[in-house]
């Protein structure tokens, strides 16, 4: 019998974190491969709450709660994945950069990174420009998020990519910026590669830098 994967979608967008535990749980029990469970049941539900955040028919608290939801999956699926050699759709590095400790809007890329299918590592907020590049070396990472939320610390976002550059990892890496004070003039006129005014338009611009 073939496994609901419409239910375990509807829970997802529903924010339902227990239920979307156990029915991934239940999948994996009956046999479905991981991959089916991420692209027919995960990514599908994260699809429906990226359109609808973006049609503001969903909001930040109920996006949240749907991402939550994908990551206690995740948790199950991840070893799985990596065991049987699924590909991620990439690399994320992200972070709030030096002296700035808001992160609200960098959790909820962080999360509908991971729900489009991306390896993401979360380094947290006041991070030095050197510690992006160590980060995006070791990950191998092929995109960088910077966010700031505050206009005093968006130079550190151009000392930032500055740093990528004398690294000599700037051709490996896609760097794009967001936050309250950022807009797309500025991350054009420090070098990044593109700005994304939310968490789901960020996503879909990763996509397309990555194609």
């Amino acid at each position: 019998m073939e496994f609901d994967y419409g239910n375990l979608a509807d829970n997802l967008v529903a924010g339902n974190i227990d239920v979307v535990r156990d029915l991934t749980q239940k999948a994996v029990a009956s046999g479905m491969t991981p991959r089916d469970i991420l692209e027919k049941g995960l990514l599908a539900g994260m699809d429906i709450v990226g359109k609808r955040f973006k049609a503001f028919e969903m909001f930040i608290p109920e996006v949240l709660r749907s991402a939550k939801s994908m990551h206690a999956a995740m948790e199950i699926l991840r070893p799985l994945l990596i065991a049987s050699g699924v590909k991620t759709a990439g690399t994320l590095v992200i972070g709030t950069v030096q002296g700035d400790l808001h992160d609200i809007g960098k959790n909820l890329v962080s999360m509908m990174f991971e729900g489009a299918g991306f390896s993401v590592v979360d380094l947290g907020v006041d991070i030095k420009p050197q510690a992006f590049v160590d980060a995006v070396s070791e990950h191998q990472a092929n995109v960088l998020g910077l966010s700031a939320m505050l206009t005093t610390t968006m130079p550190k976002m151009l000392e930032t990519v500055g740093a990528i550059q004398s690294a000599g990892i700037r051709n490996q890496v896609k760097i794009m910026v967001g936050g309250a004070p950022v807009t797309s003039d500025f991350a054009e006129s420090i070098g990044a590669d593109a700005y994304a005014a939310n968490a789901t338009s960020a996503v879909e611009k990763a996509k397309e830098l990555l194609k």
